[in-house]
């Protein structure tokens, strides 16, 4: 903490308590206000923690009125955490017109590192994460989202999305229409008892939602793999120097040398040779 009235970010565990860390716990408490996303559900976290700092909500309906009011209190002295229902604020919750309007006004921002779903099963779903892009939630609405998915045809690199139970089996049918055998991930309850991973082609998730009610219940994180790079594209000399220096360095700095040798681009050489390891 600072002497001077704050801002702070304060990520709050996905699923296990444990994932709170002692410098969390100890902005939480010693802040003046905390803004929740919904103080019925931070009140439970709170209570755990023997957290008895007074709360308010902001969350997308209030967040205009809530920033206005908040700023005041930081340019009068009094320390605020902003915390979301679960995870890192401001990743697919609110928090973004208080942290823009601090910004602005000149208010201290602090942002504490700590749980993020998308972070979180992005590193333990074996896709390629050199590179990735975060998309937030699908659209609701089937031809909206099928239109959003039509855009990763090409794309080389993993796509990571939040989905909610009730739509996932129609999230994963429309990838399998528009995508066809593309390799996915689906994980839920992340650092929860009954955590799970289902990797494979989109049918493979299919069959699993399928298989059990229980199977569509929870928060889902759907990861979408990058496109398979066509290598008959691709000379067949530089895939073999492709293949020849990468004995000698990283995929990565071997793709950009023969792309540059083959005025080829870096990341479909990249791909292929993910591809060929795989």
């Amino acid at each position: 903490m600072t002497d001077t009235a704050t801002l702070y970010i304060v990520p709050t565990p996905i699923g296990n308590l444990d994932d709170i860390s002692a410098r969390a716990i100890r902005v939480l408490s010693e802040v003046n206000w905390i803004a929740a996303e919904d103080t019925r559900h931070s009140a439970r976290l709170l209570q755990h923690f023997s957290i008895g700092t007074k709360t308010l909500s902001l969350h997308e309906h209030n967040e205009d009125k809530r920033t206005a009011m908040l700023c005041e209190r930081l340019k009068g002295g009094e320390s605020v955490a902003l915390i979301s229902d679960a995870g890192t604020p401001l990743i697919s919750d609110p928090g973004f017109v208080l942290v823009r309007k601090c910004r602005e006004q000149g208010i201290p921002v602090s942002a504490l590192p700590g749980p993020c779903a998308a972070i979180t099963a992005l590193s333990a779903s074996g896709l390629p994460t050199d590179k990735f892009a975060f998309e937030g939630f699908l659209p609701v609405k089937t031809q909206a989202r099928e239109g959003v998915l039509s855009a990763l045809l090409d794309r080389t690199f993993t796509t990571v999305y939040y989905e909610a139970p009730r739509r996932i089996l129609d999230t994963v049918t429309d990838i399998q229409r528009v995508l066809g055998e593309r390799h996915i991930v689906v994980a839920k309850e992340l650092t929860k008892t009954f955590e799970t991973y289902v990797s494979g082609n989109a049918q493979d998730v299919i069959d699993y939602l399928n298989a059990d009610a229980a199977h569509q219940k929870g928060e889902f994180v759907v990861m979408i793999g990058p496109a398979k790079v066509n290598e008959q594209a691709i000379p067949s000399e530089a895939m073999s120097l492709l293949q020849t220096l990468c004995e000698y360095m990283p995929l990565k700095k071997a793709a950009a040398v023969v792309a540059s040798h083959y005025d080829l681009k870096k990341n479909a050489l990249y791909q292929a040779g993910l591809d060929a390891k795989a």
